[in-house]
């Protein structure tokens, strides 16, 4: 895989076929947020700090990845929701590449 400046999206969804590629079950967590007809906002899906990515290793190991591009930010409600999961026995952690990915979930 190249390395070069990618939006977060495109990184997800080259991250997503690497993963299956290598074998592993991933999934997108899609979540929002939307305002409903008497304008009260409605949130939907999981809770904060969520990955964007969770899935199952290859071998059945549990994993939860959070995808930032190359400066983004790691959320404190993400950190706490990686350390948790890490706790538990989950492979845990950020991906800032396709190559971070594969290292984690390897």
């Amino acid at each position: 895989y190249r390395r070069f400046n990618m939006n977060e999206g495109t990184l997800m969804r080259a991250i997503m076929l690497a993963l299956a590629e290598s074998g592993h079950m991933v999934f997108r967590a899609n979540v929002g947020s939307f305002q409903m007809a008497d304008g009260r906002w409605f949130d939907c899906g999981l809770p904060k700090g969520f990955s964007d990515l969770f899935g199952f290793t290859s071998d059945g190991r549990p994993f939860f990845i959070e995808v930032k591009a190359p400066t983004g930010r790691v959320r404190p409600e993400q950190r706490l929701f990686i350390d948790a999961m890490r706790a538990k026995g989950a492979v845990a952690g950020i991906a800032r590449s396709v190559e971070d990915a594969l290292l984690l979930t390897a």
